[in-house]
């Protein structure tokens, strides 16, 4: 085998592999194309089959023509006979011996092409039938291709391996959504551990100091109050 021969070959292998994918990958287009393909000849039979009945119909209308010439010589040989006209009662059997042969070619004839065109019909409509059933067929492995894929598309997802666009868009969305989550949680804490946020607590805590110590000295100097009134109040009853 030459080198070209052999690359031919390797072309040959890469366009089989090609089309063997295109034909897995489509398979309604198989289908369609099958069908179409059964039609075109389911035509063409059609044609055929009419041929053959267009002939045995033909072949009918000879034999009943040649019977109803039969009958009619066989009604004018007695009257010839009987008249006495030789002449015109030899040509009667001539003509009456010739009828026969033509009657029984045309019933071999008939019989044969009769026959044809039954099993010819009978083709035809089996062909119909396969058209047909090529037509279901199709329609339930389309069905059952996209059942298959639903239960795949399902077990991956519920796998986590789905390559679905909408699932890759959910969880691109999720994710989206956790990181901003994550950027306010960490604004937030950052804000807790803050220079400003430590001042403002010590503020806090300082005002909270001096507001307590002056509660704490308003109550000394209340109590001073009550103890020196409570005095003088008794000076003034031994003074009595």
């Amino acid at each position: 085998m030459g080198f070209f021969d052999r690359i031919a070959n390797i072309w040959k292998g890469f366009l089989s592999m090609w089309v063997s994918d295109m034909e897995t990958r489509n398979p309604e287009a198989v289908y369609e194309s099958a069908i179409n393909e059964r039609v075109k000849k389911h035509l063409e039979l059609k044609k055929a089959v009419s041929g053959i009945v267009y002939l045995r119909n033909k072949l009918s209308t000879e034999l009943e023509e040649r019977e109803r010439e039969m009958r009619d010589v066989m009604n004018q040989l007695p009257v010839a006979l009987e008249d006495g006209e030789d002449e015109v009662a030899l040509v009667l059997i001539q003509k009456k011996d010739e009828l026969t042969k033509q009657i029984e070619i045309l019933n071999a004839d008939l019989a044969k092409v009769s026959k044809q065109a039954e099993e010819a019909k009978s083709g035809l409509i089996s062909f119909q039938g396969e058209i047909e059933k090529l037509k279901r067929e199709k329609e339930e492995m389309i069905a059952k291709k996209s059942n298959a894929e639903a239960r795949i598309a399902i077990q991956e997802t519920l796998n986590g391996l789905s390559t679905d666009a909408d699932i890759k868009a959910l969880d691109n969305v999720r994710e989206h959504i956790n990181k901003l989550q994550a950027e306010a949680d960490i604004g937030t804490e950052v804000q807790g551990n803050s220079l400003d946020a430590k001042l403002a607590k010590i503020k806090d805590k300082a005002a909270t100091s001096s507001a307590k110590g002056q509660l704490e000295e308003m109550k000394r100097q209340m109590a001073a109050r009550k103890a020196a009134t409570a005095e003088g109040a008794a000076g003034v009853k031994k003074t009595i």
